[in-house]
């Protein structure tokens, strides 16, 4: 093959130099890696995964089974990179895969030798026996011989990113029904977002000579996607491929950023992957051809017919000598346009018998292709019928067998494909993915204009448009004539798998051995198993099967299609949790100045909290810690509460949501109001604790504790699809959205009421009382709620104000003899109080231990009341919490240490519970803690022993009633 001297959609001013195995050749922007290599009259690009036989450029798309080679050198060493989505780069290197010693003298070619012995199914009959030999010699063999491409082992120098993204209609696609459908949604004012795998958007209007509108197909896509970047409400987005849909209008796509460059630049990422939310979306995706098993069908040179199209009028790559070998129409078209640009064809070899069209060449009708040569590329056809018995020197044979739509999003959520005799073709089933419309080639409709017209009607319909239909550039019409013929009854291996080395003769093994269902076919031979998935030869394999049973195709069936539909690289879909950032550090909005202040930082769950925040003179933390505690007490605190999970709550049903996952009743909550809830597992034990605010009839905020607030969303998640899907609710991680600030004390009011509009005092903001508020001028939300056990205040605004409140309330509280305090003080004052964490709920826990009783409610059900109340789950054998403080105030008490009785040996017999929480309390002046002992609340007064083993500490402790500090509440409801 070679570069043809005009004509292309490639940009010749310039030429870029890259690299394929030792030789250095030539391409020009543009270029895709498998069209540049064509051009340079490379025709053997790898060998094939079992026989290690010769493969050559088989299609132009992602569909490719051959083409894989390695990409980049050293940690950037990208393997199985499709050469025919790759786009050209200058000095790109590529290595071809599966060889060795080299591409062309591979000596596991030997293995083709083999071949009669190694057919389908021969790991399960061969490998069984001896036993011994399976760890020692099969298995360590197995493993050396599997895989295609080289990992580099070293680590992945690239960033890979995620990103959200949402929009009225996604448009899957940019051929011409793609186009002309974000063309019509795009002009009625929709959010459209309008991705394609290629780099080039057009679909095969880039390929065909045909006229859209007047022009070149070409030019009319080019003319339409500069119109849909010029209109605001439309986001192109090319080299991004459309991989999985998910439930609730969720499609997974992956963005290759930088695929294209060298290096990338500096900081910015390689690919993305993007979680795209449309209600509405077309798929527009087109069809992929298929091709025709025939003896020695797989040599290098042997295409699909709309492949060298392809190649011939996007990128002027042509053959010099060809023939076409078709069952269909769409063959002619490429026999016309080879021989339009001076390619000799040898002949049109068409399977059905009277075949006609306007091809002046040479047309053998009712003849089929008998047989290849050719070492490592294509050198002649054997041709036999129609009168016809003949050997043509070509050095390329265009194939096409008829067309398959892209039709597998649509089966993603489980939808079934049916078959269409009319294109002898499986199409998308009249219901699939909701919210989903399929048009153009995808939904069967191949022709131009019909693809137009589809893509028009499928946003009208998905959008409910109203209104005269868009008018529509004229363009081809012509219908589909095909005869389906699958394989040709000849002498010799016919491959149906060109990757996998899967024959015609595997498939009769499999029908012998009564593996005919799809699924079960598809594993015992390997069929469609690699990185194609089977795109080029699904459909035909099953086909083959199909005639073997005796069977129509429509009851046939077909394989089930999973995401993603190409492959994705694992490092995509971990984004930057990679290394250190394996789990996100993540940052609240006052981190900057709580370090400025020097704070210490520690993580609460992934988030970085400051400890303390030190000042001049203090030597420990204790001094901090001490000092803060007053601070709160006496004055007035400002501690940043943004790592609290938030879950915004919102449907008519969601009253009753919060009454079946909470042990209280939420739906008599007034609006205005907030109501501390306790959350059980399924099997009665306390998952996590927290408030829910009711701002609206219809609408909740619930918080959780930091550390478990990823595991509560995933708890009502669950609950909802898989418990009560009836319930009309919709919830939503809102944690990121609020910075949230706590500002207790005394003086809490005295410092709020400057910055709020609104009036807050305990007449109109009540305790446990909730509303919006104006901050300084910004919309926020106001929260009547106290875990320090003083007046106590939590303000929330939007994030990106966060930075600057947080300066605001701190410079107000220093002014009012406060400031800014610590995790440590903030954990101090919850235990003066009695108020517990997941030290205490650390999954082993039940509400009867907490003394929490009296909050799960006997007039409803919810998850885990009846498991709570199993036998040994409640009674005074139970460890229940309680305070506990030195006898001799001087003592020190350690979170850990075990109870006993005075003068019991400290061993698990006599062991009478823990210490979960402890702290020096400045308020008091001695030591205090929380902790578990066995009937603990019947023994308020009591003295045990505290066992420390560890430190050697054995210390007379007292149990007492909770909390330690205002036990009647009078100072939060202050």
């Amino acid at each position: 093959m070679r570069r043809l001297a005009t004509g292309g959609r490639i940009d010749r001013s310039r030429t870029l130099s890259f690299r394929f195995d030792d030789d250095t050749l030539r391409g020009h922007p543009g270029d895709t890696l498998a069209s540049a290599l064509l051009a340079s009259g490379v025709r053997l690009v790898g060998r094939s995964f079992k026989y290690h036989r010769p493969r050559g450029i088989f299609s132009a798309g992602a569909e490719e089974p051959n083409a894989l080679v390695e990409i980049g050198t050293g940690a950037r060493r990208t393997p199985n990179t499709r050469a025919t989505v790759q786009e050209l780069y200058a000095n790109l290197r590529a290595e071809s895969q599966n060889r060795w010693p080299s591409l062309r003298s591979d000596w596991l070619s030997v293995n083709d030798l083999l071949s009669p012995l190694l057919g389908a199914g021969f790991y399960y009959k061969t490998f069984m026996w001896p036993k011994s030999f399976w760890e020692k010699v099969y298995e360590p063999l197995i493993r050396r011989a599997a895989g295609l491409g080289r990992l580099s082992g070293q680590a992945d120098p690239d960033l890979y990113d995620q990103a959200f993204a949402h929009a009225d209609l996604l448009v899957i696609g940019a051929g011409p029904a793609g186009l002309m459908a974000a063309l019509t949604a795009g002009e009625a004012g929709r959010r459209v977002m309008l991705a394609d795998e290629d780099f080039l958007m057009g679909g095969r209007l880039n390929a065909e000579t045909h006229a859209v509108g007047g022009a070149p197909g070409g030019d009319w896509a080019a003319a339409t996607v500069a119109a849909l970047a010029a209109m605001p409400n439309v986001r192109l987005m090319p080299r991004t491929t459309v991989f999985g849909a998910y439930d609730g209008g969720m499609w997974g796509a992956v963005e290759r950023v930088t695929d294209h460059l060298a290096t990338p630049p500096e900081g910015c990422a390689r690919q993305t992957l993007w979680r795209i939310h449309a209600p509405r979306a077309i798929l527009a995706t087109g069809a992929i051809e298929r091709p025709i098993a025939f003896p020695a069908n797989d040599r290098p040179g042997v295409m699909l017919a709309g492949a060298v199209r392809t190649y011939l009028t996007r990128f002027a790559v042509a053959p010099r000598r060809a023939a076409v070998f078709t069952n269909n129409d769409d063959g002619w078209r490429t026999a016309r346009d080879l021989a339009a640009a001076g390619v000799e064809v040898a002949a049109l070899i068409d399977t059905r018998r009277g075949a006609t069209g306007d091809f002046a060449g040479r047309v053998i009708a009712g003849a089929e292709v008998t047989g290849t040569t050719g070492r490592l590329g294509l050198t002649s056809v054997s041709v036999f019928g129609g009168g016809v018995a003949e050997t043509l020197q070509v050095d390329c044979l265009a194939v096409s067998g008829g067309w398959n739509p892209t039709l597998h999003l649509t089966s993603h959520l489980g939808a079934k494909p049916v078959w269409d005799g009319g294109i002898a073709a499986f199409v998308p089933p009249s219901t699939h993915v909701p919210g989903l419309v399929v048009a153009g080639a995808a939904a069967g409709q191949f022709s131009t204009h019909a693809a137009l017209a589809g893509g028009a009607a499928a946003a009208r319909a998905a959008l409910d448009l109203e209104g005269p239909a868009p008018d529509l550039p004229e363009a081809e019409d012509g219908p589909v004539r095909i005869t389906p013929f699958w394989q040709v009854d000849a002498p010799g291996r016919a491959w149906i798998d060109l990757q996998n080395d899967v024959t015609t003769k595997d498939i009769a093994i499999a029908k012998a051995e009564a593996f005919t269902a799809p699924e079960h076919m598809k594993r015992y031979t390997t069929l469609g198993m690699a990185t194609d998935q089977g795109k080029t030869s699904n459909v035909l394999g099953l086909a083959v099967m199909a005639e073997l049973a005796g069977k129509p195709m429509e009851a046939a069936g077909t394989t089930t299609f999973r995401p993603p539909y190409t492959p994705v690289t694992i490092a995509a879909f971990a984004g930057r949790h990679s290394r250190k950032e394996f789990r996100p550090t993540r940052l609240t909005t006052s981190h900057g100045l709580a370090s400025e202040r020097g704070a210490p930082m520690i993580e609460a769950g992934l988030w970085l909290r400051p400890a303390y925040i030190p000042r001049p003179g203090e030597a420990t933390w204790r001094d901090s810690c001490d000092r803060e505690v007053r601070m709160v007490r006496r004055a007035v605190g400002v501690v940043d509460v943004s790592t609290l999970g938030k879950i915004d709550i919102q449907g008519p049903d969601a009253g009753a949501f919060l009454d079946r996952v909470y042990t209280g009743t939420f739906s008599t909550l007034p609006v205005g109001r907030v109501r501390y809830g306790l959350m059980l597992r399924e099997d009665g034990f306390v998952m996590d604790d927290g408030t829910t605010a009711r701002l609206g009839p219809q609408h909740y905020v619930m918080t959780t504790t930091t550390a478990a607030a990823g595991d509560v969303m995933l708890h009502l998640e669950f609950v909802h699809q898989c418990l009560w899907p009836d319930l009309d609710v919709r919830f939503i991680s809102v944690t990121d959205q609020w910075a949230q600030f706590s500002v207790a004390g005394p003086r809490a009011r005295e410092l709020l009421s400057g910055m709020i509009a609104e009036d807050i005092s305990d007449a109109a903001l009540p305790y446990m009382a909730c509303g919006p508020v104006s901050v300084e001028g910004v919309a926020g939300r106001l929260f009547r709620i106290s875990f320090s056990g003083e007046l106590a205040y939590e303000v929330a605004i939007p994030s990106r104000y966060g930075a600057a409140l947080a300066r605001r309330l701190t410079e107000g509280a220093e002014a009012l003899g406060g400031g800014l305090y610590g995790l440590e003080a903030l954990n101090v004052m919850r235990i003066e109080k009695g108020f517990i964490t997941h030290a205490e709920i650390h999954g082993r826990t039940t509400a009867f231990d907490c003394g929490l009783e009296k909050m799960m409610s006997q007039k409803k059900d919810y998850i885990g009341r009846i498991e709570a109340a199993r036998p040994g789950l409640v009674g005074p054998e139970r460890e229940q919490l309680v305070g506990i403080k030195p006898v001799d105030r001087t003592h020190v008490l350690r979170a850990g240490a075990r109870f006993t009785e005075i003068g019991d040996l400290p061993n698990a017999r006599n062991d009478l519970g823990t210490i979960t929480s402890a702290c020096w309390s400045p308020t008091l002046g001695h030591s205090i803690a929380l902790g578990f002992v066995r009937d603990g609340r019947a023994r308020i007064g009591d003295t045990i022993r505290m066992v420390d083993m560890v430190r050697r500490s054995y210390v007379p402790v007292e149990i007492c009633a909770l909390p330690f500090v205002d036990p009647a509440g009078e100072k939060l409801r202050g």
